[in-house]
């Protein structure tokens, strides 16, 4: 039997020596884990190897330092250039090969290079995600609820409702049994770190990133505890971390940013003690502390640490010292209180370029050194006191047992700063899955086109590679960064809430442009976005259009999350956040979803016909190591269908997949391995000879074949059936 002999001529940048990963190969269909195989240097800038045994292969080159070439085929012996061409013989000689070398969009091999990075480490794409917003959750300690000084509900009385600080750890540990009977084996968490802003119950306003906060915690319920619990019910913890900004206060014992004390703010009009703000009676200091401030920075200056306990009620005359004016004072400019002057921040750990505006949003520079909004103050992360600070804060967290972390505001910081973060984490913690949050209403192509306004250094997909050509994701390798996939997520709002898939086919083939498209983390909508009109609302659509994405979402590449309470279409078209002036949480998609997670409804809850098709799908997804980590090949889509095979390892796991949206469909899939496929959905059992593959289904609902697979998991549910 012949053996194939390829030569490889590196790039003058590439590490040594160079590794040729392989899949695919005729006869066998044998493949490498990734890097490959270290090739043998022959002189002239060539490297060459020889595979024994082999006709055919597809093949990446690469330094194993995140520098590769795109995926290759080749059949015969030959000479690959770095200029990207095939040569039958050395430069030279050289003659051009007949059949040029596929060029993009040719997807890399998806598996190639898992998130776990090691033997025996764990692989994030074989969970599905639940995320919440802890506070807004199921309150287990009404002992520790707490109302921001923002957006207080009032009832007919005048009398404070629903605190923002609601649900917390002990009521999120006495439901992990929910969490788990829906089949999540994940919960991301917000941010747990303790925050500081008039709106901070999310945990986006970080104050100081070493302490959990104390409003989330009981005695018998710390972070800890938390995760204990989880790991005891087989369920990781992803904890959400914000690198990007501070508070408007600063950090608690590294940074003081200058203001007046709240406790010493009258609003025009009023009277200073008898500001009724709901608790917070008197003035907007903190109501649940004695001292009745906000701040307890032990770097703040003398005068303010000595009026901090002694005078709670705010009362005493106090000289601002910047301006010479005696407070309280009704009226007095607000933005000593609550504003910021970029000029005056420590340059050590802030920038202080002002704040976001306009064109700003579209453009590299500004997005990243700019501040976010006034209670987001836009650190200096490229500083080593900045890094330190945080990289040593989360490395805590991992040590109790987090088991992966999401990113927030990720297009803030430019992408080889932030991976100095992620790859400290990932050295403190093998195997950690990191992934990180790229706000992008549409297609996020950046550079390569699809209509996009902003450049690729500020898209989700740059952040997933190393080059830095904005038009060529293949100028470097994987970067070990996930991203969520707002790509997909926003061709929602023109296929799926119109009833339909068409569209979904083309922003998949662009799957090539990530560093590995299976470790995308998909959604439908989360607390920012929902896929209807602006992006600003819950998803509004049918029942059976929210299956039918559920359906794709389970199946594709990728790793499904689901945002609390779309299990039972929660708060169906209500805007994920506060629009309105006069808005209050009860009237958003972050209402407290704790009541029909109370005993006396809990039942009603998980009889709700997407719970229960969430619930079956996470089990078929669970059983299925194709679904989870295969790669995603010959998609097609016509509207009303798709279909698409999943292959994981060649062949150790293979499934055929057809999905329907609106009404039932016919599946044909050409070019599969024969065998006996048995579907998961319906239990039907097809031998395949030819390599074709035909089978029906239902509206709204998917064929899962899989080759020499289980047949039927689960029972039959309103949309898998």
């Amino acid at each position: 039997m012949p053996d194939l002999t390829v030569h490889f001529r590196k790039p003058h940048d590439w590490a040594e020596p160079v590794r040729i990963h392989y899949w695919d190969t005729q006869p066998g269909g044998s493949a490498t884990t990734w890097p490959g195989l270290p090739m043998t240097w022959e002189g002239e800038g060539w490297w060459r190897i020889t595979l024994p045994g082999i006709e055919a292969a597809a093949m990446v080159f690469n330094d194993g330092a995140g520098r590769q070439t795109g995926n290759q085929r080749r059949e015969r012996d030959g000479w690959f250039d770095a200029d990207g061409r095939w040569r039958n013989t050395p430069e030279g000689e050289s003659v051009p090969e007949p059949s040029p070398a596929p060029p993009p969009p040719q997807p890399r091999p998806q598996q190639a290079r898992p998130p776990a990075e090691g033997p025996g480490l764990p692989d994030f794409r074989e969970e599905t995600i639940y995320f919440l917003i802890t506070t807004r959750f199921y309150d287990g300690d009404p002992s520790n609820n707490f109302f921001c000084r923002d957006r207080i509900k009032f009832n007919a009385a005048g009398e404070a409702e629903d605190p923002h600080w609601r649900g917390d750890f002990r009521g999120l540990i006495q439901r992990l049994d929910y969490i788990r009977d829906l089949g999540f084996t994940a919960i991301w968490i917000t941010p747990p770190v303790e925050n500081r802003s008039g709106l901070d119950y999310h945990g986006y306003h970080p104050y100081d990133w070493t302490r959990i906060d104390p409003r989330l915690e009981s005695p018998d319920a710390t972070y800890q505890d938390l995760i204990d619990a989880a790991h005891a019910r087989g369920i990781k913890i992803i904890q959400d971390v914000v690198v990007n900004h501070s508070c408007q206060y600063g950090i608690r014992g590294q940074v003081w940013i200058d203001h007046l004390p709240i406790k010493y703010y009258v609003p025009q009009g009023a009277e200073q003690g008898r500001v009724n703000h709901g608790p917070y009676q008197g003035n907007l200091g903190n109501y649940a502390w004695p001292n009745r401030d906000d701040i307890d920075n032990p770097l703040a200056p003398d005068w303010y640490r000595e009026r901090h306990g002694r005078d709670p009620e705010g009362r005493e005359p106090l000289v601002d010292p910047r301006s010479g004016v005696t407070v309280p004072a009704p009226g007095y400019n607000p933005g000593r209180f609550f504003g910021i002057d970029a000029q005056t921040l420590d340059p050590e750990w802030y920038h202080q370029e002002g704040f976001i505006a306009g064109g700003d949003w579209e453009s590299a520079h500004p997005l990243q050194t700019k501040h976010l909004a006034g209670d987001c103050i836009d650190l200096a992360t490229e500083r080593q006191n900045v890094k330190d600070y945080i990289i040593g804060a989360i490395n805590r967290y991992l040590d109790m047992g987090v088991d992966a972390l999401r990113i927030d505001t990720v297009k803030h910081v430019e992408r080889d700063n932030l991976l100095e973060y992620v790859n400290a984490w990932k050295a403190h913690k093998p195997g950690l899955f990191v992934f990180g949050e790229n706000l992008v209403k549409g297609y996020g192509w950046g550079d390569l086109g699809g209509g996009d306004n902003g450049p690729s250094p500020i898209r989700p997909w740059w952040y997933t590679r190393l080059g830095n050509d904005p038009r060529d994701p293949n100028s470097g390798g994987d970067s070990g960064f996930a991203v969520l996939d707002f790509g997909l997520f926003s061709t929602f709002r023109d296929t799926v809430s119109r009833g339909s898939f068409g569209g979904t086919g083309q922003v998949l083939a662009m799957d090539w442009i990530y560093g590995d498209p299976t470790t995308l983390v998909t959604f439908l909508q989360n607390h920012d976005v929902g896929p209807d009109n602006d992006f600003r609302y819950r998803f509004r659509g049918d029942q059976w259009m929210a299956a039918a994405v559920y359906n794709l979402l389970w199946t594709a590449r990728g790793i499904p999350c689901l945002y609390f309470g779309e299990e039972i279409e929660f708060m169906k078209g209500a805007p994920q956040d506060v629009i309105g002036n006069d808005d209050t949480l009860d009237t958003t998609g972050r209402a407290y979803f704790g009541d029909h997670l109370a005993d006396e409804r809990i039942a009603e809850t998980q009889s709700h016909p997407l719970y229960r098709h969430i619930r079956r799908l996470n089990r078929i997804r669970r059983s299925i190591p194709a679904l989870q980590k295969g790669a995603m090949r010959q998609v097609q889509e016509w509207g009303g269908g798709m279909s698409f095979v999943r292959d994981f390892d060649n062949g150790a796991s293979y499934a055929v997949v057809g999905l329907s949206i609106g009404g039932d469909q016919s599946v044909q899939v050409g070019g599969v391995r024969n065998g006996t496929y048995r579907d998961a959905v319906s239990g039907a059992e097809i031998r395949v000879g030819d390599g074709n593959l035909s089978f029906p289904v239902r509206a709204n609902s998917a064929g899962i074949y899989v080759l020499e697979g289980p047949g039927r998991i689960g029972e039959d549910e309103l949309y898998l059936r």
